[in-house]
């Protein structure tokens, strides 16, 4: 005869799930909540039930799906039967099951949720594959968020508690993908200080290619910024992934080592290509193979992740390899071990990502190495890396604004330089609007973005200085600006200037097109309208160099006018037919339950007084009631 299945469940921090099932056949299963739990549970069962009849699955695994799949037919067909043998009886049990179902749901709708990635759903989109934990917890604490525990929560004293700090300690992943789960700590990875402590090095760094940039407006020039900044970048991007990765007491100091280098770094850049390019690599190779050799230590530490990185490390090596055979090699010939070695930094992980997607169509052997060595995987903490890339454009515009400014000496200082600084300002605006309210954009072509924009605002405050057209009294400028400024703007710098602009217009356009675009009935302009329309700007300003004739002034002007018609055209398009443009013409509405009278609460709302709700309540009977007030 076949059994009916029973459920033991388990608690944990987020909510409760199913811990042990009982298939119709009589086979036990057992459900872990962490691959770690997994290997524990499956050895003490040996011991506890040695008769065999048990399964142990992870829980969100294809396994426990299709165990749960197969209780759930066991249970239909139960339900069936039971609704062919008793009737009237069942379909009143029924509607009475429907009713608490529906009022559990409305509760759970209504009631507060204490998960921190909630709030985050509708912004990055919800995964059934994502199991979050406790960053202190055991490994059965991991499951998917839940509303009924959080009530439980001690929340004054986890307000009180604090952490202690150790010199060292093991270090943990906070999260990672394992056969196809995401699993990651519940808290939230909050920007940290020292991270903005290192942001504030790239300031200088960014200044100085920029500035080098506008000062050299030839092919070589913008060949050399290239170079020096995707250097740079990658810098960036090692630290933020080992931050998101990982997280110990080691990891401070490295971040410290990788100041140094880049201190270091930064004073070799402007000469580099002439005699400071071995300095400038060694710093490179230095924060590089210290960061190989930190993989390695994780590697050692950590050996759910050793494959991924031994894989990175490997990664680091080659092109160390390729860096220094530049030093070695003259200009322009180490060109092509600069572009391979570029190549393999900033994309040579595509190649590892690529393989272990495709390993089933390698060998058995290879396949089975692939689906071993890289079983764990370590995930990038999406909310994290956001904060830290929007971090690093907000210095890019704070960079455009600082390059604008100088001093006047004028008695009055209301002339065309103060006009062009004025309007490259009113750009910056611009740009800073759509990037964090119109198109929120993501990271996979932020380099080509923020080089555009930066070598664009370098080239910019060479143009305010320039004294090529009206009201341009050269004398007006302080000492040192006085040096800078220049009868004439060369062609190269139009170039950098416009190019830069119109390239990261493309750029935010490109990024924009790869998100799910949030849409609301009545839109006015439809997202790949104002796209295409973002887009034409973008090639009229990368072609706005061809019109000889333009002055600085005419030419900031007309780039500026340009993207305000972009900003324009999306705020427009954001709004909706339905509502005015202009102002809100809802009125508004108050509901209150009291012991006042209706026509004593109109009253003074209409005189504009303050409700004394004491004072009218004595002696009235009270009413409740919706007022709508304009």
């Amino acid at each position: 005869m076949t059994s009916t299945p029973i459920f033991e469940t388990a608690s944990s921090h987020h909510g409760r799930w199913l811990r042990k099932l009982l298939r119709p056949d009589g086979r036990r299963v057992h459900i872990a909540g962490s691959p770690e739990e997994h290997e524990r549970l499956r050895r003490t069962l040996s011991t506890v039930e040695p008769d065999g009849q048990f399964d142990v699955y992870i829980h969100g695994s294809d396994e426990h799906l299709e165990v749960v799949r197969e209780i759930h037919a066991h249970h239909e067909q139960r339900r069936r039967e039971l609704q062919q043998t008793h009737g009237h009886l069942y379909e009143d049990f029924e509607n009475v099951h429907t009713q608490l179902s529906a009022l559990a749901t409305e509760l759970h709708l209504l009631s507060e949720h204490g998960v921190a990635l909630d709030a985050n759903f509708s912004k990055y989109g919800y995964s059934a594959h994502l199991r979050t934990r406790e960053p202190d917890s055991s490994a059965n604490s991991a499951v998917t968020p839940s509303h009924d525990t959080n009530e439980k929560r001690d929340w004054n004293a986890e307000l009180r508690s604090g952490k202690a700090l150790k010199f060292w300690k093991k270090p943990v992943v906070r999260q990672y993908f394992h056969k196809g789960l995401l699993w990651r700590a519940s808290d939230i990875e909050e920007v940290a200080s020292f991270e903005l402590f290192v942001d504030l090095l790239y300031v200088g760094i960014i200044a100085i290619v920029g500035d080098n940039a506008a000062e050299h407006p030839t092919g070589k020039g913008l060949l050399e910024f290239a170079i020096t900044f995707a250097i740079g970048w990658k810098m960036w991007t090692d630290l933020t992934l080992v931050i998101s990765w990982f997280d110990d007491i080691f990891q401070r100091l490295w971040v410290m080592f990788e100041m140094i280098c880049l201190f270091g770094y930064t004073l070799n850049i402007a000469n580099s290509f002439e005699t400071t390019w071995a300095q400038l690599i060694a710093f490179f190779l230095a924060q590089r193979l210290f960061a190989a050799s930190y993989y390695l230590w994780i590697a050692y530490t950590l050996p759910m992740v050793r494959g991924y990185m031994l894989a990175n490390t490997i990664l680091v090596v080659i092109p160390s390899a390729l860096w220094i055979a530049s030093i070695h090699t003259d200009y322009p010939s180490r060109l092509g071990y600069i572009f391979v070695a570029l190549w393999l930094d900033h994309y040579g992980m595509v190649l590892i990502i690529a393989s272990q997607r495709n390993a089933k169509k390698f060998p058995a052997k290879l396949a089975a190495a692939f689906a071993r060595w890289f079983e764990f995987f370590p995930a990038v903490n999406i909310e994290h890396k956001t904060e830290r890339t929007n971090a690093f454009v907000t210095l890019v515009f704070g960079y455009s604004v600082v390059a604008l400014l100088f001093q006047n000496r004028a008695a009055y200082g209301i002339n065309a330089f103060f006009g062009k600084a004025v309007l490259g300002l009113i750009q910056a605006f611009c740009f800073n609007w759509l990037y964090f309210e119109i198109a929120t954009v993501w990271i996979s072509t932020h380099l080509p973005f923020i080089m555009g924009y930066v070598i664009a605002g370098a080239s910019l405050s060479k143009l305010v200085l320039a004294h090529d057209s009206g009201d341009t009294d050269v004398e007006t400028l302080g000492e040192v600006y006085l040096e800078r400024s220049e009868p004439e703007v060369p062609i190269g710098l139009r170039w950098f200037y416009c190019g830069g602009l119109g390239i990261a217009l493309l750029c935010m356009s490109a990024i924009s097109m790869s998100h799910i675009h949030k849409e609301f009935e009545g839109q006015r302009i439809a997202k790949r309208y104002r796209l295409a329309v973002r887009v034409a700007i973008a090639i009229v300003l990368i072609c706005l160099p061809l019109a000889h004739g333009l002055s600085s002034l005419e030419l900031i002007s007309t780039t500026t006018a340009l993207v305000a018609l972009i900003l324009t055209v999306d705020l427009y398009g954001s709004t909706s037919v339905l509502d005015d443009f202009w102002r809100d013409k809802k009125m508004c509405k108050y509901s209150a339950e009291c012991h006042l009278k209706k026509k004593d609460i109109e009253t003074a709302f209409t005189k504009g007084e303050t409700i004394a709700v004491e004072k009218l309540s004595k002696g009235n009977e009270g009413e409740k009631c919706l007022f709508e007030m304009s």
